[in-house]
């Protein structure tokens, strides 16, 4: 779990105070969510096609995948998730899986029963609109990636990701400054853009070259955050983020 979090729960209620503030009693209903842990690891399937879940998992550390998979062997990344998400809150009302979710990386994952969250959005129905803002958040990710992949070139597509995956572990605190995580391989960050591996070092290079992004061991550093941003037409409005949270302005600053 990342430090700063004495509970794994403080994870998944710091993340919904990301896009809209909770009231006491409703925090105190996250912190107490019943719940295991397991740790998993890379490429490990989580849920797969098909499936018919009865819990849903946080991930408290590690990096998770949601893809869908051709029959011929195809494979397509649909989203990337860190920790403090929840990417199958959609099985507590839809119940059977078309997609696959996995770790990317060896990960931490929480599990938390349906009939818990359920019991806890009775009681507060305030939480139920918190839990559903984050399944819309999760779509609007949807469209933006839709966006890149239909009208963005090459190198707004990466600037873009790599605006977004920075936001996202900033306001969870997984960010430092204006370095972050970047777990994802060359290979699966290509897939997930829809360009090939040489395509995407290619604009790596380009990206470095123009000294706007360093990428290193596994840890992505942003030089010119003014410039990426301006390269990738990047407008944080799709991530919802409480921009008294999440300032973009001190985003901007160097480090």
């Amino acid at each position: 779990m990342p430090a700063g979090y004495s509970t794994p729960m403080e994870m998944l209620a710091r993340k919904l105070d990301s896009s809209g503030r909770l009231g006491e009693a409703e925090r105190a209903a996250v912190l107490n969510l019943p719940h295991s842990i397991r740790s998993l690891p890379a490429r490990h399937d989580i849920v797969r096609f098909g499936d018919q879940p009865s819990q849903c998992c946080l991930v408290l550390q590690g990096w998770v995948s949601r893809y869908a998979a051709l029959s011929e062997g195809g494979r397509q990344i649909l989203s990337f998730y860190v920790a403090g998400d929840m990417p199958d809150l959609q099985s507590l009302h839809l119940h059977r899986m078309d997609h696959h979710i996995a770790s990317l990386t060896s990960c931490t994952i929480a599990f938390i029963a349906h009939d818990a969250l359920h019991r806890v959005f009775r009681r507060y129905p305030t939480l139920t609109g918190a839990m559903w803002r984050e399944t819309l958040i999760d779509a609007a990710h949807y469209r933006e990636r839709i966006t890149s992949l239909g009208r963005r070139q090459a190198l707004g597509r990466v600037a873009h990701l790599f605006c977004e995956l920075y936001l996202r572990q900033r306001a969870v605190g997984l960010a430092s400054g204006l370095r972050c995580p970047m777990a994802p391989k060359q290979a699966e960050m290509a897939d997930a853009l829809g360009l090939t591996s040489v395509h995407l070092n290619r604009v790596l290079r380009t990206l470095r070259t123009r000294g706007l992004v360093s990428l290193s061991g596994g840890t992505l550093t942003i030089e010119d955050w003014d410039e990426l941003a301006a390269v990738a037409e990047f407008d944080p409005t799709f991530l919802n983020l409480d921009r008294s949270v999440v300032p973009i302005r001190e985003a901007a600053d160097p480090v």
